[in-house]
């Protein structure tokens, strides 16, 4: 069975190259992109299993992102996680009701993102569900 393909949506290099670490350590494939336009246009071209998306980008922010993949036929089941260091209390609400399946602030802690990473994946896959313990 092929790795999933992550893909990172951030601007800052540090936190990217962490997430390159962290993830392909679990056996994930990632790809990146540093602002809006890019992101979209490495969506349709990596076609991930999963987005991490920071809300703040340059040339559009993530909620640009999300209703942008979210328009494309292709795309629009893909999960969405939100990473970001915006404040939870608006932001998380705003993320989920744009079509974000998880929100979570930054520092983010390696487990926690790695749980929320599994869930997302095991909801979108077909055939039967099970619990993630």
């Amino acid at each position: 069975m092929p790795n999933k393909r992550i893909l990172i949506i951030d601007d800052e290099p540090d936190v990217l190259q962490g997430m390159q670490i962290r993830l392909g350590a679990n056996h994930y494939d990632t790809f990146f992109a540093a602002d809006a336009p890019t992101a979209v246009a490495e969506a349709r071209t990596c076609k991930p299993d999963l987005v991490i998306l920071d809300l703040g980008l340059p040339a559009g922010g993530g909620f640009v992102v999300i209703e942008s993949l979210k328009a494309i036929p292709s795309l629009a089941a893909v999960p969405i996680i939100v990473v970001s260091a915006r404040d939870v209390g608006p932001n998380e609400g705003l993320s989920l009701k744009a079509g974000a399946d998880a929100f979570l602030q930054k520092p983010v802690d390696d487990a926690q993102l790695l749980a929320v990473i599994r869930q997302s994946l095991e909801r979108q896959a077909p055939g039967p569900k099970t619990a993630v313990r």
